[in-house]
């Protein structure tokens, strides 16, 4: 059985659910409709250090909210699947677009929804707060919450077992 850092350490593609992931799961709505998320920016510079490391970033979730694309495309978010209620469709569209095989995908997420990615990528990470039969499924289950972090743990994880955090680190003592 590998490790986390083994499995962490051939991640070439991070994909990402939205809700209770990148936000804390609750959403907003406003009288007119309009649906409000709280992203961390923790996470976002997390993934904007993964991606200088030629880590591709993708999304799918299975809400299609305005704000949510706003947020991918400021972070340049590479491949953006919204309102996907079978997620094992999108990933394997993202396979086949960045021509990657399952094991170099890693996959975030929080609920059973998550499930059919998470059980084909290499490394299956969950949030504390998602249901126990999701992170009995998972290869690591982060420290921190949905919207709290969760995303740039993950991230630091995976720079650290490719030996990229220290240099990077270094870059903002300089």
């Amino acid at each position: 059985m590998q490790t986390i850092t083994e499995l962490a350490k051939r991640t070439r593609l991070l994909i990402m659910d939205v809700d209770g992931v990148l936000t804390d799961g609750r959403i907003f709505i406003t009288a007119s409709g309009e649906e409000l998320k709280a992203f961390n920016t923790l996470d976002g510079h997390g993934l904007r250090m993964l991606q200088s490391t030629g880590v591709q970033l993708a999304i799918i979730t299975g809400r299609d909210a305005p704000g949510v694309a706003h947020r991918a495309r400021g972070l340049g978010i590479d491949h953006y699947y919204a309102g996907v209620h079978d997620k094992r469709t999108a990933f394997a569209e993202l396979l086949h677009k960045t021509s990657l095989a399952a094991e170099d995908c890693a996959y975030i997420g929080d609920d059973v929804i998550d499930l059919p990615v998470m059980s084909r990528v290499g490394l299956a990470v969950a949030v504390p707060d998602a249901p126990s039969f999701v992170r009995q499924h998972a290869h690591f289950v982060t420290g921190c919450s949905g919207g709290q972090g969760a995303v740039r743990e993950l991230c630091e994880l995976i720079l650290q077992a490719q030996g990229n955090y220290d240099r990077l680190m270094a870059g903002y003592l300089a």
